[in-house]
Parts: structure tokens; C-alpha cells; sequence
């Protein structure tokens, strides 16, 4: 069009060729056309009239008004003292009425816009309608535009879904078969150039269709899609019912508030309630107005174009998201300075696929197990508990049914579902209280076997891209993984000691057991109850709604679970996971040694059991902490680095350091091993030991010096203290904390100076915090490094 016109644009911002006006204020237009005309001429042989404001809410905004429809009058009012061959308005087809499959549109069909955009075009060409004065005008309504790297936003929105795996590509909420015409930019451009060059040959008032007259299926469009980017021919798209789907919209649009966060960019969701309403609208063009007219025909076509479309997305991503106006997917963003993200992405799709195909015997296998579930009650006996029966069928059929979702591996997240039912599995039969053992044992065993086939196979499901195939196994400054196997074993091993007796208390409290073990503790004489039956049937255990022995049981089912899930890479790979290990060990171990400090002091008695479960969790802490040191330390770098931590909180991410995915290796000798698994980040030194000596000392001054009353307990309590203090320093990255014991030793005596006693007793407990203090001075060796941390290893 340049070689035979002088083109000369109108914007907001002056430009070589362009004039500045605001089109919303009538007099910046008048002016704007008046520097024209002194620089080119008062005669115009066509105005071309693209301006338009447009949004995807869906909803009324005043812009519509303002820019659309007065803009148009504004425009239209100031050529009228011009010379104007023809005016020529970009509308869109989507003023008219939808067809149907096979019923196309024509210029005929009536105008009925569906939602706000449509409307103000509609309302805009009646404006034009009433204001041209005279001046000849076509109304093009054209097609949805797109070209080999843009498309309009709902075919964007659509590629972007099936190009992120978004579960949302999934799902349709109208008839596969409807679809929509579109119109690449040449084609338009074309058109464009055909109505100003036969602007006397046209009838002075006229609209033309502009698009394809093909409008493939929203359903063929997904397969092309699916094959081009995914190469797959079994991509499923399945109908959504229309209240569900605009529901759905309704509550994403409400829980994703605009206002950016660490944990979403701030871009509201896409899909809104009135495309729901809209979802079997047909847009299907009859173009033989503008073939007659113009002799203009499409030269290319949305079904030929769209490989090389796909291609641009595979071969440039961030530049193809960036130029159709889409935020970039999180693992996108992080990959950016990476040489190919695409093959980054591919990458990660191809182990997780292989690794789920190697691993989906355990979905069939969890299939099998929600079916025994389902007849589990009447098998084992216990059909007449309501309670367990119909909580047993009822999380058997969510069971088999999550677990077949799960054979997909597109469907990896509901594995977590899945593992929320097998929780909940193992936890009934402590909420109902029931009188069956046959009932408490289904109910562990087979929660914890559906839980581990569920999620501690591999692959770890909820993995992001990033963190999957990039990033280091070993923290930046370590010189260990602290998700390493043989940091994790000690971990599980104590926490089956723990689930063993826990477990056996249990069927006391919930009575499948007449009487517990009991070796050193007897119970109230007036009570034929030892101390282990009175403590496990006391006030303090029966003011829990569920038995407590068995809320510890549970804990420990959990620790092993959660122990097995994730790879030496878990600290930055599953950082939530990691958290909730930690928080499992370290805040209920100190809960457990809180309730063995008041068992003499408020019970009067002692639980060997309870005390050999509470050391089994104190000794856990050790061997825990040094991953949640890791876990947080990778956390604070990230955001540091502008990462949104509560994203990478959920999905994991990189981190500093060369890519390493090493796997877990037991090829080494036994005693090697067993060397890493008992140490690792966790060392003795003579302080500590000395330390741990004193705390069991002190705890049983009622029993070796005769203590009694306030210093009694004192001791107690400071002896429970010092260990669990003394045993948590044990980690080479938590040694700091034994200076808690000097506070603790220094305490002591002076509790030892103002409490009643004999002068044995307050000796005793004189030289104890003294030595207390004295040998958690000294920090011992270190023989590992923690990256940041290592500077508060004093």
C-alpha cells in the first residue's frame, strides 16, 4: 500500500509518519487532522479506523464508551470538514449472532454481540451509521487474528494450556465440534489494501466478512495441537458440565486476586465465567460477499500455519510468550538464561514419563487395595463398627478411583490425594474408637502400604521442571546431601522403634489388649495397674478426643512415609516436604520429652515404654535438622535471587551450583555405609556424652539419692532438658545449642541453693550444673561443611 499511498498514521505517541492525538478528546483529534491536512492534503482516499480499547473481563468498563464509541464520534466529527474517499472501521465478526457447525454467518446474519467487546463495536457502527455525513464506509468484521509466532488470546490462552500441561487443557465446557474462524495478518492486510483500492467501486454503505471460511473444531484443534507440541494422537479433552465449569472459573477468578505476590505474578485467570456461557458459540464465515466485492480470498490457512506457530514456540519460548503478552510459567522464567528451555522441558517430561511407566504396577496395585477395602469388613469381621465400615468403602472407592486417574501420568498430582485417603485410612480407626484389632490392623497396614505405593514410588509427583532437571544433589557449601538415603535411614529405623511400641500401647488404650509390659515401674498401691497401664490411662492421656499412643503411632507411620519420598535432592526439589519431615521430628519430639518430664512430677510414676519411644524420637532430631538447615538455606537464596519462594515452596527450583542428578548409590562396602548412616552430619564428642550422662542423672535423683519435693522435680526437669538439648547438638550443624545447658547447669544451682534438700542432694545437684556448664563449653570436632551456616557452628 506504501508504493501507491502516502501513509500516515494517527496514535497516542508521535512517531516518523505518525501524528500524536488522544482519539477520546475531540478537540487533540481535531488538531491531529489539521496537522495533517497542512502536511499532506485536506483529501484523504481512505481513513482507516483500527483504534479500539478491549479487554478479556468480560465485563462493562467505561473505556468501552470512551474509546470505542465517543472516540468513533470524536473521529468522525472532525473528518466531516475533510475530503474523505472512504472511512473503513475494523469490527469483528463476533457482533453477529453465533451458528453453527455447517450454518455459517453472513453480513445478514443478525447483530446480537454475546458479552461487552462485541457490544461497543455494535454500538460504535451504529455511531458511524448515524455520524458518516456523507462520507462512503465499510465495516470489515474480521476473524481472529494470528501469524506464525502471535495468535488472539483465546488460541494463545489455548496452545499455552496444552504447551504447560495446564490440567485446565483437559477440559471443555462446550461442544467439541463448534470452533471459530481466523484471519492471518497478510490476509487482513490484503483486505485492508483491496477496500482502499477499489473505495468508488464499493456501495457507498457497506460491511464484509473477513476471515476463513474453515472453522476447524475447538476438539480437532486441541489433537493438532497436542500432536504438533507433544507428539501425541491421544490427547483427551473432556466436557465439563456448564454450571461446574463456570463455578470453577468463578472460584479461581476469586482465590487469584491481582495484586501480585511471591506466590503468583499478579495475572488474573484467563478463563471467566462468561466464556463458560459462550463456550458453544460458532463462528463459521460465508465470504463470498467479500470475494465479490474485493476478489479477495484467504492465502493462508489456520490448519497450515499452525506447525510453523508451534515451531516458534519450540524454537524461541520466552520470545514467543513475550510477544503474545503471556506471563511465562515459573520453571520458563528460571530457564531463561539457559542456551534451549524447550529441551529443558522435554527433558524433565521424558524421565518423569519413563520413570512412571516403570513404576505404574504400584497404581494397579493401589486399584487392588481400594477393592479391599471394600470388602475388608465383612471379610475380617467388623461389618457391625457403622463407623469403620463405611469409612473403609467409602476411601476404598476414592482409592481405586484416584489410583486409576493415577495410571495416566498426566494425572501425577492426584497421587496426593490418593496419599491424603491412605492418611485417613490409618487415622479412622483411632477416630472411632474401635473395639476391632482386626479393624486397628487393616487400617495401618494397609493405609501405609496404599500411602507408600502412592507417593514413594517414583517419580515424585509435584516435582516443577527446574528443580527436576537442573541444580546441584549437594547444597552450595556442603560437601554431603542431607536428603541423602543414609542420612534418612537412622531417621526411619528409630521411627519403626517408635511405631512398634506406640502401636502396642495403642491396643491397651483402645482395648485389644488385657495389660502392657511394665519391668521396672509399679503402679499406685491402691491401683493394680503398673506404671506404664496408669500413665497410658490417665487424665492427661484421656483428654485427647483420639488415644494418644496411637496419635504417636500414627506420627511415626507418617516419619517413615514421608522418609522415603523424594531423592537426595528433596531439600530443593520438595522444600514443603522437608518442612513437614522436620516439623514432625523436631516440635513433637519436644512435645514427647514434655510429656516424659510430667509423668513423675503430675503422675507420680513412671512408663518404660513411653521413655523408650521418647528417646527414639529425641534421637530423630539430630539426624533431622541438618535438612531443614539445608531446606531453608536454599529457600533464603532463591528469594534473594527474585524467586517467589512460595512457588518454589510447593514445586521446588534450581540452585547454585553445576546440575548433578546422581542417584543414590549402595554400591559400597557395608561398614562405609553403615559409617554414613550413623554419622553424617551427627558426632559425639566428650561434652556431649558427659552432658547426656548428667541429664539421666538428674531425672532419676528420686531414685538414686532419695530426692524429694520442688528440688525433686527441679532435677527432673532439668535432667529431661539437658538431654534433649545435649542430643540435639549431637548435629554438627546444631551445636550451637548446647549453650542452652550452661543457662540449664547454672540454674540448677541455683536451684540447689534456695530449695529444701540434704546436703547430699543439693551437693549432688551443686557439682552436676557445675559440670554441667563445664562440658558444654567446648564445641568439639566439625567435620563437615554447611555453606552460610557454618559461620554459627561455634
Amino acid at each position: 500500500m506504501g508504493a501507491d499511498y502516502e501513509v500516515v498514521g494517527l496514535d497516542l505517541e508521535a512517531g516518523e509518519g505518525i501524528f500524536a492525538f488522544d482519539i477520546t478528546d475531540a478537540a487533540s483529534v481535531a488538531r491531529a487532522l489539521e496537522d495533517v491536512a497542512e502536511a499532506h492534503g485536506s483529501r484523504f482516499a481512505a481513513v482507516i479506523h483500527l483504534a479500539a480499547f478491549f479487554d478479556f473481563s468480560g465485563e462493562e468498563n467505561p473505556l468501552y464508551d470512551k474509546v470505542n464509541v465517543e472516540g468513533t464520534r470524536n473521529l468522525l466529527n472532525a473528518l466531516s470538514a475533510y475530503t474523505v474517499e472512504r472511512f473503513v472501521y475494523s469490527g469483528t465478526m463476533l457482533v453477529h449472532r453465533p451458528g453453527a457447525p455447517g450454518l455459517p454467518i453472513t453480513e445478514t446474519t443478525q447483530i446480537d454481540p454475546q458479552w461487552a467487546y462485541p457490544e461497543s463495536k455494535a454500538e460504535t457502527e451504529a455511531v458511524i451509521r448515524e455520524e458518516h455525513g456523507g462520507i462512503p464506509f465499510v465495516l470489515l468484521h474480521l476473524a481472529g487474528l494470528y501469524d506464525e509466532s502471535t495468535a488472539v488470546p483465546t488460541l494463545a490462552e489455548q496452545i499455552r494450556r496444552i504447551y504447560e500441561r495446564d490440567p485446565k487443557a483437559h477440559a471443555y465446557s462446550g461442544d467439541l465440534a463448534t470452533g471459530q474462524s481466523f484471519l492471518h495478518r497478510e490476509d487482513m492486510l490484503d483486505a485492508f489494501a483491496r477496500v482502499v483500492d477499489r473505495r468508488a467501486e464499493l456501495p457507498e454503505e457497506a460491511v464484509i466478512l473477513v476471515g476463513e471460511s474453515e472453522a476447524m473444531g475447538y476438539g480437532e484443534l486441541q489433537e493438532t495441537l497436542a500432536r504438533l507440541i507433544h507428539d501425541e494422537d491421544d490427547w483427551t479433552t473432556l466436557s465439563v458440565p456448564k454450571p461446574l465449569a463456570a463455578a470453577g472459573a468463578w472460584l479461581q477468578q476469586k482465590s487469584e486476586p491481582v495484586v501480585p505476590d511471591d506466590f503468583d505474578h499478579g495475572e488474573e485467570p484467563f478463563i471467566k465465567p462468561f466464556m463458560v456461557r459462550m463456550a458453544d458459540d460458532h463462528y463459521e464465515l460465508d465470504i463470498s460477499r467479500a470475494e465479490a466485492l474485493l476478489g479477495w480470498r484467504p492465502r493462508h490457512s489456520l490448519r497450515e500455519t499452525l506447525p510453523a506457530m508451534v515451531s516458534a514456540l519450540k524454537e524461541d519460548p520466552v520470545a514467543w510468550y513475550e510477544a503474545n503478552g503471556l506471563t511465562k510459567p515459573r520453571w520458563l522464567e528460571a530457564a531463561a538464561d539457559r542456551d534451549d528451555p524447550e529441551s529443558l522441558r522435554r527433558q524433565a517430561e521424558e524421565a518423569f514419563r519413563r520413570a512412571h511407566a516403570a513404576h505404574i504396577w504400584a497404581h494397579f496395585l493401589n486399584i487392588g487395595m481400594g477393592a479391599w477395602l471394600l470388602i475388608a469388613p465383612m471379610l475380617l469381621g467388623y461389618a457391625a463398627d457403622t463407623g469403620m465400615l463405611l469409612s473403609d468403602m467409602v476411601a476404598g472407592g476414592l482409592v481405586m478411583a484416584g489410583s486409576f486417574l493415577a495410571l495416566s501420568w498426566r494425572a501425577a498430582l492426584v497421587r496426593w490425594g490418593v496419599a491424603v485417603v491412605a492418611t485417613w485410612v490409618m487415622t479412622a480407626p483411632l477416630v472411632f474408637w474401635t473395639e476391632s484389632p482386626a479393624a486397628y490392623l487393616n487400617g495401618s497396614l494397609v493405609g501405609a502400604i496404599i500411602f507408600g505405593l502412592a507417593v514413594c514410588t517414583r517419580p515424585a509427583p509435584g516435582v516443577g521442571t527446574m528443580a527436576a532437571v537442573t541444580g546441584p544433589t549437594i547444597p552450595k557449601g556442603w560437601d554431603y546431601s542431607p536428603s541423602d538415603w543414609t542420612q534418612r535411614l537412622p531417621i526411619i529405623a528409630l521411627a519403626f522403634i517408635g511405631y512398634f511400641i506406640s502401636r502396642y500401647l495403642a491396643a491397651y488404650q483402645l482395648g485389644h489388649v488385657e495389660s502392657v509390659w511394665e519391668p521396672f515401674f509399679p503402679g499406685s498401691p491402691e491401683d493394680p495397674k503398673n506404671g506404664t497401664e496408669e500413665i497410658i490411662t490417665s487424665s492427661v492421656s484421656e483428654a485427647w478426643p483420639v488415644p494418644d499412643a496411637g496419635l504417636g503411632a500414627l506420627t511415626y507411620q507418617l516419619e517413615i512415609l514421608i522418609g522415603l519420598v523424594g531423592s537426595a535432592r528433596r531439600w530443593r526439589t520438595m522444600p514443603w516436604l522437608v518442612l513437614i519431615f522436620g516439623i514432625m521430628i523436631v516440635p513433637l519430639g519436644i512435645v514427647s520429652i514434655t510429656f516424659i518430664v510430667i509423668q513423675p512430677i503430675l503422675l507420680g510414676t513412671w512408663c518404660t515404654l513411653c521413655l523408650l519411644t521418647a528417646a527414639a524420637m529425641l534421637i530423630q532430631i539430630p539426624y533431622s535438622v541438618d535438612e531443614l538447615i539445608a531446606t531453608c538455606q536454599f529457600l533464603a537464596r532463591r528469594r534473594r535471587a527474585g524467586r517467589p519462594v512460595l512457588r518454589i515452596l510447593l514445586t521446588g527450583d534450581t540452585d547454585e551450583g553445576p546440575d548433578d542428578l546422581r542417584q543414590e548409590s549402595f554400591e559400597r562396602p557395608p561398614r562405609a555405609l553403615l559409617g554414613e548412616m550413623l554419622g553424617g552430619g551427627v558426632g559425639l564428642t566428650w561434652g556431649l556424652c558427659a552432658s547426656v550422662a548428667i541429664g539421666v542423672w538428674l531425672m532419676f535423683t528420686r531414685l538414686t539419692l532419695g530426692t524429694e519435693g520442688m528440688l525433686a522435680d527441679a532435677d527432673h526437669l532439668v535432667g529431661a532438658l539437658a538431654v534433649t538439648v545435649a542430643v540435639t547438638a549431637l548435629a554438627e550443624s546444631a551445636r550451637p545449642v548446647r549453650f542452652l545447658n550452661v543457662c540449664l547447669g547454672a540454674g540448677l544451682v541455683v536451684c540447689a541453693l534456695v530449695m529444701a534438700g540434704t546436703w547430699l542432694q543439693r551437693g549432688a545437684d551443686i557439682a552436676a550444673g557445675l559440670a554441667l556448664v563445664s562440658a558444654s563449653i567446648p564445641r568439639g570436632p566439625v567435620r563437615h561443611g554447611y555453606g552460610a551456616w557454618s559461620r554459627v557452628v561455634v
